[in-house]
């Protein structure tokens, strides 16, 4: 007498069971783009974001040190009465004696005076822009290039001429100096010399049209008494150069240099600290975006249970034929997990070639060094892939749990 032992049902390669998951995604093409949309929609923002993110910061931190961590401000603050507290005369060149000082510019605020396009402009549409007077170095110590013309010099600061910032010369609508170009400014025309790049390290440069302190106090009133005498009007901000290895040490006798009889009176900053600042702020900013990612994200994978629950519907003839033929409980359910899988991880994979391709496009237009952190794209698909994982699950286990003979009745 023989006895036929049954053999155990075959395993599927992982090769067969990729080309078994992948027959439902071909045979329902449209299906299957329009639930991987969600995903791939989910993983493109979250790459997208943190790459940008990463990409800024690394821009940001590259302007820093091209611009140097070695400026410090001192600015005019206010007494204990809450009035403006001028900085003395003196101050520029006391600071400038400092042995851990490099350079010192200066300028004032002649807050008297508004600056027009022309006389025609009603008077209470400034445009937010404001008058400075700025001694001759300003452009070397905030390290700030010409974009147009040319900046002031020993002649021209004596005269009615001005250097727009960058955003004072936009706001006017003047795009380039051409020869007789003036503007209305404090009730006069003052000609246009030049128009200044921005100025990352100190922003009021940008609103601001800035002429020489003797043509400031010759034609704008700027002026204060010195020793019985008339001479140019205090100044209302310091930038100072230290030594980048003594930048400390200079923050900390600054205000007390600049304004010895009342050294509460000034406020002193580092503008890189305020940049820094800024770029951990756009890290933080950007956790909105990466929820709003997770939300596509978890759509996406409704999306791909919704389809994976009709496709199970729509091929239970499909699993009592294979049932039939000897494909175990354990079988099916790792095909469709795995076609659920599989339809997860093509709309991550799209979903990370869009956000690298966005972040490619957008930080060449800003002229930032590319940088997509290896955690984006990596987890953009891993998470992808737990996510079809997860919405797979259900639909995989209700398939393997149908009978032969129940889901050949639909054949």
């Amino acid at each position: 007498m023989n006895v036929t032992t049954a053999s155990a049902p075959a395993r599927l390669r992982l090769g067969d069971q990729v080309r078994l998951a992948s027959i439902g995604i071909r045979s329902r093409k449209l299906r299957a783009a329009l639930s991987a949309l969600g995903i791939a929609i989910g993983v493109a923002s979250i790459v997208a974001v943190l790459g940008l993110s990463s990409s800024s910061q690394a821009g940001l931190l590259a302007e820093i040190d091209r611009l140097g961590t070695n400026l410090l401000t001192a600015t005019n603050g206010q007494t204990f009465s809450g009035e403006d507290a001028p900085l003395p005369l003196e101050a520029p060149a006391r600071v400038a004696r400092l042995a851990d000082v490099e350079q010192v510019a200066h300028v004032g605020l002649v807050d008297t005076a508004k600056v027009y396009r022309s006389p025609l402009i009603p008077s209470t549409n400034t445009n937010a822009l404001q008058v400075r007077a700025a001694s001759l170095n300003l452009p070397k110590v905030l390290t700030v290039q010409m974009a147009q013309g040319t900046w002031l010099n020993d002649a021209t600061a004596r005269v009615p001429v001005t250097v727009l910032g960058a955003t004072a010369a936009r706001r006017m609508g003047i795009g380039q100096v051409a020869p007789g170009q003036r503007v209305w400014l404090g009730g006069q025309w003052f000609y246009v010399a030049g128009i200044l790049r921005p100025a990352t390290l100190a922003r009021e440069i940008d609103t601001s049209a800035l002429v020489g302190f003797p043509a400031a106090q010759t034609y704008l009133n700027y002026s204060s008494i010195s020793r019985g005498r008339a001479t140019v009007g205090n100044p209302s901000t310091l930038y100072t150069r230290a030594k980048t290895d003594k930048v400390s040490e200079v923050q900390q006798v600054l205000a007390s240099t600049a304004n010895p009889e009342n050294p509460n009176e000034v406020d002193v900053s580092q503008p890189s600290d305020v940049l820094t600042a800024r770029a951990a702020a756009e890290g933080a900013f950007n956790s909105l975006f990466l929820g709003l990612g997770a939300v596509a994200l978890v759509v996406g994978a409704v999306g791909v249970a919704n389809i994976m629950i009709i496709s199970v519907l729509e091929r239970r003839s499909e699993i009592g034929l294979r049932r039939a033929l000897g494909a175990t409980k354990g079988q099916i359910r790792l095909q469709f997990l795995a076609e659920a899988i599989l339809l997860a991880a093509i709309g991550g994979t799209v979903g990370v070639a869009v956000g690298v391709l966005s972040t490619v496009i957008y930080a060449a237009g800003k002229h930032w060094a590319v940088v997509v952190p290896p955690e984006a794209w990596i987890g953009g698909i891993a998470s992808a892939v737990v996510i079809g994982a997860m919405a797979g699950l259900l639909p995989a286990i209700r398939a393997a749990r149908l009978s032969p003979t129940e889901a050949l009745r639909t054949v």
